[in-house]
């Protein structure tokens, strides 16, 4: 459709929407309003009096229409039903990858005057799907803020989140925030982390957008304001888990009340899974036995048949990847409160391999547990139970040496599910307590795992899966590794879960092999290993933005000596090769070096040339193929039989620069694409590039009908259309020729008190804490897997 067109079919349908609403109003009768957010045992509204401050925006007044920008959306004035107030319709675009309409005033809101207040407005759903909802807030400084909501269809109500105040200002150490009032407003869930440096006491734009919509979402916005916060509840997250780390303050349709419950819900699936035979027309491996029969080779590969890539499993039938990534308990814990008072359990050594997300139980001794404080009243207080240490589900606690985010630094951690698989099918009183690894919950939840992704449909298991299935061949999967170390590191604009590597500095490549040594002594060139993922979403920098953002890592490089920096010898000589002279590279930089040495000690710059912004570009290609070089060269070396699935990029971390030097060293690349879908214009260069791709990580989440605080990256309206969603998402991959697989994240729901190392508290599992199944995931599942060969397969 070109642009004329679409704008055109844009401006109809908000027509159609304006008429609608004139001749219908917007009524709760006659929509599907969402569930209010009134906490279980109470009616009461703290905002059902509510105290306005100050309007912010309210579409009455022509003169702020000059504050709207429009990026792929629509917009038009809507007069409400009752005739009495002006309104912003407003139609987002599938057209672009993020449609954005922006509010930006001649001068930002100066709200310094005034305390303890929330931003709110009044919302529409006027489509006929639920709407994933983002607004963010940007200060003078370019700091941003964003918060999301899911707007079920039909929606009409008031949206909110604090701003100042101790609701907005308190870090509970969870992504998702509990509710901190009572109402039948909507509170949306924060979408960046709090950072005490950036004020929002002055406000220059606020942003409303969607991000990777399959079908364009319309809303209608009212009455941007400031309203006085109602008082601080001290009581509001007391009490909050109970024994089986639920919801105790909200009940939903899958909670459990007894381990009596507990395990009767276990026999009830063991049976139904023990009548099941899975999908037809599978292969031992999962490949499809009906389609096009190619060569054996007795490991994964890929190939392109008929214009559409596939991979192919070990006996040569086409194969489609599909299953939940980190299938492992190695990150289910979340912290209690306490800490002890020894710092030698905190002491890490440079020959790990494992970053601390992913370690298992830590046994902590009882020398240490002597020494045990509580360093955070607030978080312990969560909890209506925790086991004493001599309690049977004591083996459960385990510790976190460091966090990546949230105000406790370390600390003790309990992992209710894993509590929770104990309770559920038991243990053997005959296996030595001594080590829970061998204990029959363990070898049970391997089984019941398994059998459920052949009941399901699954291909595979995705990356991060527990190493106990790595030699049962039940289910292919993926092994990963990370490479860490005591290399030199490279800092970039946002370093979003650590530093970058230096992949110049000899030490990288001796750690590499450390890693993928470890790997090959763990799958012992099993078949059912598919591939192999190393590393995930490396800072590299952003894919659009300033110059800093994009390439950061190469500026901080730059700035070093060379003498300390590998990196910064590389382009030290990368740009003398190219200049030859200084006063040659300082005519194309617009810079003033005074020689070689200047350039090699280290320099900074305030501006940028084209010229010298295109040599940044190089050098983030050569960070790149250095990176990926290692890589393969390690891997290629060591496991040469399984297929390299590239670096796992995100959405946020795929420069241009480093897909192009990731095409010549990864058999498949991998990206975690956290949207809607796979759009088909955004993501249209993967035909370009002509390799298969795997998506490494997608999700999406709801806090209806689950206990949870947070849906997760991509939000649904509730479970139904979470499980709507997932079905769409799956088409949209399916239909791409390229694609050859697609991970869900993750199999289990995050703690609702945030995991250990950063506070994800999301509802993203296919399973409840209590390792329950949500069937309307599940029955969306089979839907999928049931069809998703003859449908990839009868496509042209």
């Amino acid at each position: 459709m070109t642009q004329t067109n679409l704008s055109r079919q844009l401006a109809f349908n908000l027509s159609a929407i304006t008429l609608a609403l004139l001749l219908n109003g917007c009524s709760q009768g006659q929509h599907t309003v969402a569930e209010p957010n009134i906490q279980q045992g109470e009616v009461k509204d703290a905002f059902a009096n509510e105290t306005k401050i100050v309007t912010l925006i309210d579409f009455e007044r022509k003169e702020q229409n000059q504050w709207l920008q429009k990026t792929d959306t629509t917009i038009m004035d809507v007069i409400s039903a009752d005739n009495l107030n002006t309104q912003l319709a407003v139609e987002f675009s599938k057209a672009g990858n993020i449609s954005t309409l922006r509010i930006e005033p001649p001068k930002p809101w100066d709200l310094s005057e005034y305390k303890d207040y929330n931003i709110a407005f009044d919302v529409q759903n006027t489509g006929a799907d639920s709407v994933h909802l983002y607004l963010s807030l940007e200060n003078p400084k370019g700091d941003v803020q964003s918060h999301s909501i899911s707007l079920a269809a039909g929606y009409k109500g008031t949206v909110y989140f604090p701003v100042d105040g101790v609701e907005a200002q308190t870090d509970s150490g969870m992504w998702g925030d509990v509710p901190p009032w009572q109402s039948r407003d909507d509170l949306m869930v924060w979408r960046s982390w709090r950072n005490a440096d950036q004020d929002y006491s002055r406000i220059s734009a606020l942003n409303f957008f969607t991000i990777g919509i399959l079908e364009n979402k319309s809303v209608i916005l009212d009455d941007v304001r400031l309203r006085t916060n109602p008082p601080h509840d001290p009581e509001v997250m007391v009490g909050l888990i109970d024994k089986y780390g639920q919801n105790a303050k909200q009940t939903t349709p899958l909670d459990v009340h007894s381990d009596a419950q507990l395990k009767q819900k276990a026999d009830e699936e063991l049976a139904q899974l023990a009548k099941s035979t899975g999908m037809p027309n599978r292969s031992r491996f999962g490949g499809y036995t009906q389609g096009p029969k190619l060569d054996a080779t007795g490991f994964f590969r890929t190939e392109k048949v008929d214009g559409k890539w596939w991979m192919v499993d070990p006996e040569g039938y086409v194969f489609f990847s599909h299953g939940p990534a980190n299938v492992r308990m190695a990150n289910m814990s979340t912290l209690t409160g306490v800490d002890y008072d020894q710092p030698s359990i905190r002491q890490r050594s440079s020959d790990e391999i494992t970053p601390e997300d992913s370690m298992g139980i830590v046994t902590v001794p009882d020398s240490a547990k002597d020494k045990r404080y509580v360093i955070s009243k607030a978080r312990h207080d969560m909890f209506q139970w925790l086991p004493s240490y001599d309690d049977e589900l004591a083996d459960h606690y385990s510790y976190r040496r460091t966090t990546h985010k949230g105000p406790i630094p370390h600390g003790e951690t309990f992992s209710f599910y894993r509590a929770n698989l104990e309770r559920r099918y038991g243990d053997d009183s005959q296996v030595s307590k001594q080590n829970s690894t061998d204990k029959s919950y363990k070898k049970t939840w391997l089984d019941v795992t398994a059998k459920r992704m052949h009941d399901w449909g699954f291909t595979s298991f995705g990356n991060w899966v527990d190493p106990g299935f790595y030699q049962s061949e039940q289910v292919p999967y993926f092994a990963n590794g990370w490479i860490i170390g005591d290399y030199q590191t490279l800092s970039g604009h946002t370093n979003h879960w650590g530093l970058m590597p230096d992949p110049f500095d000899p030490v990288f490549a001796a750690r590499a092999k450390v890693t993928i040594d470890a790997i090959a002594d763990n799958i012992q060139g099993s078949p059912w290993c598919a591939g192999i993922f190393i590393d995930n979403e490396k800072s590299w920098g952003e894919r659009e933005g300033s110059v800093a953002q994009r390439y950061g890592v190469i500026l901080d490089a730059l700035s070093k000596d060379v003498k300390a920096s590998p990196a910064k010898q590389a382009f030290a000589s990368y740009l003398r090769d190219k200049y030859h002279t200084v006063s040659a590279l300082n005519a194309a930089w617009k810079s003033d070096l005074a020689n070689w040495s200047t350039l090699e000690q280290g320099v900074t710059f305030d501006a940028y040339s084209d010229a010298q912004t295109a040599d940044l570009s190089k050098m983030l290609e050569m960070l790149g193929e250095q990176y990926f070089k290692v890589v393969h060269n390690t891997l290629a070396q060591v496991l040469p039989d399984h297929l390299y699935m590239g670096a796992r990029m995100a959405n946020w971390g795929m420069p241009d620069e480093i897909i192009t030097a990731s095409l010549k060293y990864s058999d498949v690349l991998s990206f975690n694409i956290y949207e809607e879908g796979v759009q088909e214009d955004y993501w249209k260069f993967l035909e370009k590039v002509d390799l298969p791709v795997v998506i490494g990580e997608f999700h999406i989440g709801s806090t209806t009908e689950s206990g949870m605080y947070n849906p997760g990256i991509v939000h649904g309206a509730n479970q139904q259309d979470r499980a709507t969603m997932y079905k769409d998402y799956m088409q949209s991959v399916l239909n791409k020729p390229y694609m050859v697989g697609a991970h869900w994240f993750q199999y289990i729901d995050e703690p609702i008190s945030g995991r250990a190392f950063d506070g994800e508290n999301a509802n993203i599992g296919f399973v409840t804490v209590t390792d329950i199944p949500y069937p309307e995931m599940i029955k969306a599942v089979k839907d999928v897997t049931s069809t998703m060969y003859q449908t990839r397969l009868a496509q042209k």
